[in-house]
């Protein structure tokens, strides 16, 4: 695939891959990366550093939201090949390594197949490598509070429910919030656009996600960048509202 980037600030940049986004935050000749889609968006997440002018050698860490495998692709990949460590919520590393798995199954899969957009999503899944077992066998937890010593500053705020260790990143200083699946502005499955949440079955525990949309909107910031769909401009708090409203 060609990358998709699109410079959304200084250094920043969000990723659109099959029917799902990383983000780049850039500084100086160093990255941090924010997952890295499905394990089929791997020769567009290579492409993609190449665009902001940077490579996978100069990846300081790869911070994952949560261990789905559409963000989780290529993860282990890196830290194999290049020895990149991969940073997660500590509720989350032992998902990144297998030990139990917190996903829709294929029974949610067909007991929600009536739902409009919901088998070309599945089909589109497993074409793209989102039914293979990539594990991260050695994740890490995050090396410290508050503001990560990574380019872009990155703030981890765990917003459990989706997954119990997922986390959202916020930027305090360009007022991004880089929110993975805990608000999503788009989905393949959804019909409508704008600030939601995923539809039920994709959550671990919906009433956990719910509550952490409070969360997600007591953070400063007028840019969200999401797991799945296209940027979303405007508060944050808002987004986090409307999102609370349209799941009520």
């Amino acid at each position: 695939m060609t990358a998709d980037v699109h410079q959304v600030a200084e250094g920043t940049y969000l990723v659109h891959g099959h029917h799902t986004n990383w983000v780049i935050l850039k500084d100086g000749d160093a990255v941090t990366l924010v997952d890295t889609g499905y394990p089929g968006d791997r020769q567009g997440l290579l492409e993609s550093l190449a665009a902001v002018g940077s490579s996978p050698e100069a990846v300081a860490a790869v911070l994952i939201t949560h261990a789905h495998n559409d963000h989780l692709g290529s993860a282990e990949y890196l830290r194999t090949t290049y020895g990149t460590p991969v940073h997660l919520h500590p509720a989350e590393v032992p998902h990144a390594r297998r030990e139990f798995l917190q996903q829709a199954t294929i029974a949610d899969v067909v007991r929600n197949a009536w739902r409009p957009g919901v088998l070309p999503w599945a089909v589109h899944v497993i074409r793209v490598g989102g039914t293979e077992n990539h594990p991260v066998t050695a994740p890490e937890p995050f090396p410290g509070e508050g503001p990560l010593d990574l380019p872009g500053r990155p703030v981890p705020v765990h917003t459990p429910g989706h997954t119990d260790g997922h986390c959202v990143f916020h930027l305090p200083g360009s007022g991004i919030v880089i929110s993975g699946d805990a608000l999503v502005s788009g989905h393949p499955t959804a019909r409508i656009k704008g600030p939601q949440l995923l539809l039920d079955f994709f959550h671990h525990e919906r009433a956990r996600a719910l509550a952490s949309l409070e969360l997600i909107g007591a953070l400063d910031g007028d840019t969200l960048l999401p797991g799945h769909g296209p940027v979303h401009r405007g508060p944050v708090r808002a987004a986090a509202e409307l999102a609370r409203e349209r799941a009520s």
